[in-house]
């Protein structure tokens, strides 16, 4: 017999699974989940995910085999956690608190952790900030029987490239598998809204939906503001739009609770406004869409024009789409450092694979496995969870990265644009203007905000904290923080890294 132990997720080709494995597609969607995850395991066993499309994390016990088995899905969207205790069983779940909560389970701070943060702004890799509790990577699943833990991996990214495409086919490839996956995103009884950025992603997910509602977060300083662009896209789209202004005594306010919710600590200024927004969402629905996944499946960010003129020297320097502080300066701020913890390390298999690739293609394949797991999906996942909201990513599928994975980088980037075949794709239904829109990226007025003394007081008194004094040299980092209130740097990335660390350590070694 199998027991479903834990789940997190959305199976979304669940019709064609039901007919396949004889399964009442009829039943209410939890049952009909379960059902699928018990009968998928019976008939394909470890191979079960490459037959699922969607979003999911979940632990199965074999009650004839007395095995335990653990899965996470291809791109890492669901968060699975585990811990062996001391006495020799093994802790494991989606949720890290809930794991801390079990007998067995001793509370250590891993420091190592603070050294990769202060350049990924983080937790990038398999272990976390709390020392022995280790993640289960994306496209990987565990067995555990016999008090014998065994880690394998099913799935992991791969590039190659189809020269027999023209742009326009690759965009037509892109643009009808989409629309088989919005077939399948949310079942005929279930209302959706889906959030709205300027940005090509978000707007092409709205205009292949058939959401009625966007929502869309914005500010008063308007050089940071998308959400007027936002409106514009659903205007033209006919869709109803709700925008919401953050001001920037909210924005502070809710750095605990982030923190607290994200459960590691998480240096990206935007996932305080994502959780804001998710909050929002909440209160007028339980499925809202979101478009992450397609600039790193399509070459979107401005730093990959670069690729060619990187080379191999990638391979020296690239760790993703953040590298916020070098070796040196983290060895003068850090109380303790050490120098075999290195943040390319964990790049150095990437690039393994990524062997005879092109630039891109290992610019991309970095991002993906260290990036989008350990920053983007974990913010979707724990700040929609907290807020007690669905978010489904259309464009994070198997589906679409297959054809992201046989797109030559030419139809990705060109001197002047990024996604090009994708922007060739959404233009199918929106406009030129939105579907070439320059991207902006989720910007945010923390730079400005956070050198108000109105705004900053709280990061004043944690960077002279005793809490800083056991991590930093205070000196240091204070300097890092005059110099930027004081206009003579732009470091707001910086000194916004330490302080959501300290944020963090406060709720789950101070508080707690």
């Amino acid at each position: 017999m199998i027991k479903i132990q834990e789940y997190s997720g959305h199976i979304r080709n669940w019709e064609a699974l039901c007919r396949e494995l004889k399964i009442d597609s009829s039943l209410p969607r939890e049952e009909r989940e379960q059902a699928i995850l018990v009968k998928a395991y019976e008939a394909w066993g470890a191979d079960m995910a490459n037959h699922m499309h969607g979003m999911f994390a979940f632990a199965l016990w074999d009650d004839e085999e007395k095995k335990l088995f653990c899965l996470r899905d291809q791109f890492g969207t669901k968060p699975f956690y585990y811990y062996e205790t001391a006495d020799g069983k093994l802790l494991y779940g989606t949720s890290v608190r809930k794991i801390m909560e079990q007998p067995g389970f001793v509370k250590e701070l891993n420091e190592e952790m603070l050294q990769l943060y202060l350049t990924f702004t983080y937790p990038a890799g398999e272990n976390t900030f709390f020392r022995g509790m280790k993640k289960l990577m994306p496209g990987h699943y565990l067995t555990w029987q016999r008090r014998e833990l065994r880690i394998h991996r099913y799935w992991a990214p791969e590039f190659h490239p189809d020269e027999s495409k023209s742009l326009d086919e690759w965009a037509d490839e892109i643009h009808t598998t989409l629309q088989e996956i919005m077939t399948e995103v949310k079942s005929a009884d279930e209302t959706a809204q889906s959030f709205l950025s300027g940005g090509v992603d978000s707007s092409y997910v709205l205009a292949m939906s058939d959401v009625k509602m966007a929502d869309s977060c914005g500010y008063e300083e308007e050089r940071f503001d998308e959400s007027k662009l936002a409106q514009q896209t659903a205007d033209i789209l006919g869709r109803k739009f709700f925008r919401r202004v953050i001001t920037p005594e909210e924005y502070f306010a809710t750095v605990p609770y982030v923190m607290y919710n994200m459960e590691q600590p998480l240096g990206d200024a935007s996932a305080i406004v994502f959780a804001i927004g998710c909050k929002v969402a909440a209160d007028h629905t339980k499925i809202c869409y979101s478009g992450e996944g397609a600039d790193e499946f399509f070459g979107g960010y401005n730093m990959y024009r670069n690729a060619e003129r990187y080379g191999e020297n990638l391979k020296t320097f690239y760790v993703g789409n953040t590298n916020i502080m070098k070796e040196d300066e983290k060895k003068r701020i850090l109380k303790k450092y050490d120098p075999d913890v290195l943040p390319i390390e964990l790049a150095e298999r990437i690039y393994e694979e990524t062997e005879g690739l092109d630039p891109l293609s290992k610019m991309s394949d970095v991002d993906i496995q260290i990036w989008l797991e350990g920053d983007i999906y974990l913010n979707v996942d724990k700040m929609s969870t907290a807020a007690g909201l669905e978010i489904r990513m259309p464009l994070t599928d198997t589906r679409i990265f297959d054809i992201a994975s046989r797109m030559p980088s030419k139809y990705k980037v060109n001197e002047e644009q990024n996604k090009v075949a994708f922007r060739t794709a959404a233009a199918k239904v929106l406009p030129e203007e939105i579907a070439f829109r320059k991207k902006l990226g989720f910007i945010v007025p923390i730079r400005i905000w956070m050198a108000d003394d109105r705004y900053n007081q709280d990061v004043r008194e944690k960077f002279h904290s005793e809490m800083a004094e056991k991590f930093f040299n205070v000196d240091e980092i204070n300097a890092i923080f005059d110099d930027y209130i004081g206009g003579n740097s732009d470091n707001w990335r910086k000194i916004w890294t330490i302080y959501t660390f300290l944020v963090w350590y406060e709720e789950y070694f101070v508080k707690r």
